[in-house]
């Protein structure tokens, strides 16, 4: 099976690019709510509670919308 991918004006992107870059913008928006309530007061290391996240939101997406 071929890698799926997005034509951009001729330019071929890999279809994970996009969702990458769409995971993201998720972390950017769950982050300042997440220090709005204080969340990263009770972690240990907050680089690596983003990393995780980011991880988590990243195989959620590609779960939805890559077959």
């Amino acid at each position: 099976m071929i890698a799926p991918t997005l034509n951009i004006y001729g330019l071929f992107v890999p279809a994970l690019l996009g969702l990458a870059l769409a995971a993201w913008a998720c972390l950017s928006i769950a982050r300042i709510g997440l220090m709005r309530i204080g969340f990263y007061k009770i972690t240990v290391h907050p680089a690596l509670t983003d990393l995780a996240l980011y991880v988590l939101i990243l195989t959620g997406l590609s779960a939805l919308f890559i077959q």
